[in-house]
């Protein structure tokens, strides 16, 4: 029955409903945390679907003199009575429905309370787990059903679904308690139960949840990998791929399965691009490598300054107007309206197609070389242009010719200024012709008293000196095959794409690449004309093309198998006299560093990049977890590991040496 406000002398024990705003909260309830709003919304959905499945027990109210005052206090069901009131400001119910209770004067309010929430045992997770399970595979509930069934998010369910598809083995041990719930999380990765129990085998005594995960995906590729990201999963699941997901973890996009396909579409979209660029552009030939294969054997070509036409010039200065129009018209504008900030877009990219027609190949050139095109570490294509097959060379008649009469002219006019007419030591008789050719034995003779004589000039000379070890430097760097040098040095190049992986990708790196071609594309086309180029040059441009050539050579990395103990501390004073400072060009990451040591070494770094008590609020964090904390700490805080430190201070050197541009340093940085 319904209980009204004058109703009294109600038996203990009765089963009543009583109107909604008649109950209240009792103040001898034990619990006195509230309810979570999370658990009132779980119970407003249930109660929605099933009603509710338990009884609320009440005491009525008495005032001070033992009256009844027509209210009940909520003994035992105070989440029920909030989630029906939830349910009325939702307009669901109204505020007088009646409610199912048992009336309960004979037990203490507080005891009862007490046991309600101390007696009872919790369902086990796994049971949990595979009833969720159950409810979708046996009366087909969605995700987004069984959510709204029970008040829990879609996401939540997705996750207990996925956990409940683990092996029954492994369920089994995680009843048992030999295993964790992080644990169990990392083997739902993947729904294979083979799969699973097999890489449970080969776990180590007490592994992490990472440790788990790395083995169930180590022959998928992680969409954050390059060749996913150039293809798309998009492009990747319409041919067929699929993609595991990891509903536990930031799993930034999932994993891969079908590692070859991947390959495939990473393979023929490159072949496409490279075929493009071919007709594009009129190379001989272009090649797709997933990764650059730096051109062991083949010269190397670069564009140089050309004027444009009268037509792309006229183009340029109408596009470079109009954007400088624009950028008056909204100079104050806080945020640009969205046509404008497309237009801004379009110019930009209109100057940029432009300006790069200031930089041309030689017809000569394309016809000839070729042009990679390789997968950047980002995702993106790289071109590399310009490089020459040593069987697409010119016959050397055509590249030596001009060169070759050089030699010949000069050795005309070194026998006439010697002025001998006599014999020489291979026996030339006083009948022979004057013009005849020397003797082999008398050429070096003279030419080697010449040699002495250029080494007793040139060591008084210390400017010409440079000049001759640049324009022997730059002979070997730039040009291939030259043989164009006169002073004995020769440059031992270090590839150091071999030595670090991706190195070529990041902002030093680009800068170095950048630097080196402004170099190249002043170089004359013919190598007999670099002597008077590096002669001609202001004593400021020759230094600066002497130093890169020099640090072309540079070569400071320590192998494995490395025995160079007096080269690597070369190196280290080297260091010192340029001043170098690594943090200009290198971050603390979890790619480039924090993922890749131990977490005693995370905590180290955090420790002396930020201090003691940083380092300790990571100490409990998982490895991945502690790696992307630490990243975002050292960030700023400018922390090189011991290897790239520079031990002594520039002040101490007594050398000066150029440091990296405030512009280098920054772009290097971010």
């Amino acid at each position: 029955m319904i209980m009204s406000a004058k109703s009294i002398g109600i038996p203990d024990g009765t089963e009543v409903r009583i109107p909604l705003n008649k109950l209240k909260k009792s103040p001898k309830n034990a619990r006195k945390t509230p309810h979570s709003e999370a658990a009132i919304e779980a119970l407003a959905a249930s109660i929605a679907v099933k009603g509710i499945l338990q009884n609320l027990v009440v005491e009525p109210e008495v005032d001070g003199e033992g009256a009844a005052t027509g209210f009940f206090c909520v003994t035992i069901g105070e989440g029920r009575r909030l989630a029906q009131l939830l349910r009325v400001q939702r307009k669901e119910i109204k505020k007088g429905e009646p409610i199912r209770c048992i009336v309960d004067t004979a037990n203490d309010p507080h005891e009862i309370s007490l046991d309600e929430n101390v007696t009872r045992e919790s369902m086990h997770p796994a049971d949990q787990f595979e009833a969720f399970r159950k409810l979708a595979d046996e009366r087909g509930f969605g995700a987004e059903e069984i959510a709204a069934r029970f008040g829990v998010t879609a996401q939540a369910v997705r996750q207990r679904l996925r956990l409940g598809a683990v092996s029954p083995k492994l369920m089994q041990l995680y009843r048992d308690g030999e295993l964790t719930l992080d644990q169990l999380m990392a083997f739902a990765i993947t729904d294979d139960h083979a799969r699973q129990e097999a890489v449970y085998e080969r776990l180590p005594f007490d592994p992490d949840a990472s440790t788990i995960r790395r083995l169930l995906t180590e022959s998928h590729v992680a969409a954050t990998d390059r060749r996913a990201r150039f293809v798309g999963l998009e492009a990747y699941a319409e041919a067929g791929g699929t993609v595991l997901r990891d509903l536990f973890t930031e799993d930034r996009g999932g994993y891969l399965e079908d590692v070859a396909l991947l390959d495939l579409l990473v393979t023929a979209r490159l072949g496409r691009e490279a075929d493009a660029l071919r007709a594009a552009e009129g190379w001989r030939w272009t090649e797709a490598h997933l990764d650059f294969p730096h051109a062991h054997g083949m010269r190397r070509v670069y564009p140089h300054p050309v004027e444009l036409s009268a037509e792309d010039q006229a183009s340029l200065q109408a596009t470079q107007t109009e954007f400088d129009r624009l950028t008056e018209q909204h100079q104050t504008a806080e945020e640009l309206p969205d046509d404008v900030d497309a237009r801004f877009g379009e110019l930009e990219t209109e100057i940029d197609r432009l300006e790069a027609k200031r930089q041309a190949y030689d017809a000569d050139d394309v016809g000839r070389g070729g042009a990679f095109v390789v997968l950047n570490h980002d995702g993106t294509i790289r071109v590399e242009r310009g490089f020459v097959r040593p069987g697409d060379e010119k016959p050397q008649a055509e590249t030596g010719s001009d060169s070759d009469a050089e030699a010949r002219d000069e050795e005309a006019r070194e026998g006439e200024e010697a002025g001998l007419d006599g014999e020489d030591d291979e026996g030339a008789s006083d009948e022979e012709d004057e013009d005849q050719p020397l003797s082999d034995a008398l050429v070096r003779d003279l030419t080697a008293h010449r040699t002495l004589g250029l080494r007793l000039n040139l060591s008084e000379q210390p400017d010409v000196a440079i000049v001759a070890v640049t324009h022997a430097l730059a002979a070997h760097i730039f040009y291939f095959g030259a043989n164009a040098h006169v002073v004995g040095i020769q440059p031992v190049k270090c590839d150091l794409a071999a030595h670090a992986d991706g190195i070529e990708d990041t902002p030093a790196g680009k800068a170095w690449s950048d630097r080196h071609a402004n170099w190249a594309r002043q170089m004359p086309k013919d190598v007999a004309g670099l002597w008077e180029f590096v002669a001609e040059l202001d004593h400021d441009s020759r230094s600066s093309l002497f130093a890169h050539c020099v640090s072309l050579t540079v070569n400071a990395v320590k192998l494995p198998f490395d025995r160079r103990p007096r080269a690597l501390a070369a190196g280290r004073r080297l260091a010192e006299a340029v001043a170098l400072d690594m943090s200009g060009y290198w971050r603390p990451t979890v790619r480039s560093y924090l993922g890749r040591v131990t977490k005693a070494n995370v905590l180290e770094a955090v420790r002396e990049g930020v201090g003691g008590e940083a380092a300790e609020r990571l100490s409990d964090m998982k490895k991945a977890d502690m790696a992307q904390a630490a990243e975002h700490l050292l960030a700023a805080t400018g922390w090189l590991p011991s290897l790239l430190r520079t031990a002594v201070p520039r002040e101490q050197t007594g050398l000066q040496g150029e440091e990296p541009s405030n512009e280098l340093r920054a772009e290097a940085a971010e």
